[in-house]
């Protein structure tokens, strides 16, 4: 018998699993990773139903189709996969046995899905008294905006957080990808492990109602503060200036052009020591002199001109060239790299694996992402890719429900599993 330390620091919990995409996904990846059953429900008619991700790319060859999404496989390892109609009766019945044998019931569709399936958290109670239900959606379950509907850049806006990304004079630059799916997720993991504590001193369930925008919201920190304090919107005249850190002030603090195509290097001085360091690796010693850089608060005053020095300087050199002259000295910096260097060339990626390799059933052996954190006892275990649409079934209905076998070819034919 497998003790629960070889099998991960969250087993045995199970997971009876509807989140998709990133915001609810991402959640329960931390879980299936260290241990728990996560049981992903989809609908086999639908081809997996709300989750985009299914067959969307990035792909690793030229096939297509609803299990071959490689963003679905990063965000669904070691997860349980089974399909169930959960709209019909029959369905139904099979989702209230799953939730009877589950601690947490997981999703993150618009508000009032559940409960237009019959399963509000008052119906779950019935079925398992100490359950524990976890709905995250965009804006919630309370409030005039509950009933919206949303995506990760558009929380991004609402929440302010686009507001603050741009240069100087120019539109709001936005942030590019669904960061605020990584986040929401983040904080449902979080909800999850204190809902099953809380039950684990109390033998009490409850209901977890979270926001993404407003988890986004927090995210917004000083300049909420700032405005709140100083009474300075974020957006006046030379702010925001996403390429500059003003909490607390740095200067210089910024990203500079390299030698080479689309090489950059990331340079910091974090007072006048770090300053008058940095002053001679560029060969100018009399800078720290100069009465428009002698001081933070004059550096802060004069940060054009002063990052015109730094730019004419780390032009000439190639990204690690000048890391490694200031780091030498002491000076905060760090070549900007991109993403597949990360991957392929850097050495501390490898020694952590933080891109290991999991086996998928069509896909075969492709690379995800990994754990940021090592637990001694009771490591991640990611070796499993997603689970193609339905590939445990007769795992789960065999060993786990224990139907019988006639009776799950026929609700196969209907369309039920």
């Amino acid at each position: 018998m497998a003790t629960d330390e070889s099998r991960g620091a969250l087993a045995p919990i199970r997971i009876c699993d509807f989140s998709g995409q990133l915001a609810g996904a991402g959640a329960t990846r931390f879980f299936a990773a260290f241990g728990a059953q996560v049981i992903r429900i989809e609908d086999r008619l639908s081809q997996g139903g709300w989750d985009i991700f299914r067959g969307n790319g990035p792909y690793i060859d030229e096939r297509r189709g609803a299990n071959l999404g490689g963003m679905f496989n990063n965000h669904n390892i070691e997860k349980i996969g089974i399909t169930l109609n959960a709209k019909s009766e029959r369905g139904k019945q099979i989702l209230r046995e799953i939730i009877s044998i589950s601690d947490v019931v997981t999703e993150n569709f618009s508000a009032g899905v559940m409960e237009r399936w019959g399963f509000p958290y008052e119906e779950m109670k019935t079925i398992k008294p100490d359950i524990i239900y976890v709905s995250n959606c965009g804006f919630g379950h309370a409030g005039p905006y509950k009933h919206f509907k949303t995506w990760g850049p558009v929380v991004q806006a609402v929440s302010g957080l686009t507001f603050q990304s741009a240069l100087p004079d120019m539109p709001p630059a936005g942030w590019g990808f669904s960061h605020m799916d990584h986040t929401g997720g983040y904080f449902m993991a979080i909800a999850i492990l204190m809902a099953l504590y809380h039950r684990n001193k109390t033998g009490e369930g409850q209901y977890v109602d979270l926001s993404c925008t407003d988890a986004a919201l927090t995210l917004n920190g000083p300049a909420l503060l700032d405005y709140t304090v100083n009474k300075r919107p974020m957006r006046r005249k030379h702010s925001p200036h996403s390429n500059r850190n003003v909490f607390p002030p740095m200067a210089p603090h910024g990203i500079y052009r390299s030698l080479g195509d689309d090489q950059w290097v990331a340079i910091s001085a974090r007072d006048d020591s770090d300053w008058k360091a940095l002053c001679d690796v560029i060969g100018h010693p009399e800078l720290a002199k100069d009465d428009r850089f002698a001081t933070l608060e004059s550096r802060m005053r004069n940060q054009d001109a002063l990052d015109d020095i730094i730019q004419a300087w780390a032009d000439a050199r190639s990204p690690s060239d000048a890391m490694n002259a200031l780091q030498e000295r002491g000076v905060p910096a760090a070549a900007v790299q991109h993403p597949e260097d990360r991957m392929d060339k850097d050495e501390n990626s490898l020694a952590w694996n933080t891109f290991p390799e999991v086996k998928h059933r069509e896909m075969g052996c492709v690379r995800v992402e990994g754990m940021p954190m090592k637990l001694s006892k009771t490591p991640a275990k990611i070796e499993r890719g997603a689970p193609v649409l339905g590939q445990d079934n007769d795992f789960f209905y065999d060993e786990i429900l224990m139907l019988d076998k006639a009776e799950q070819e026929a609700l196969h034919a209907k369309g039920v599993i």
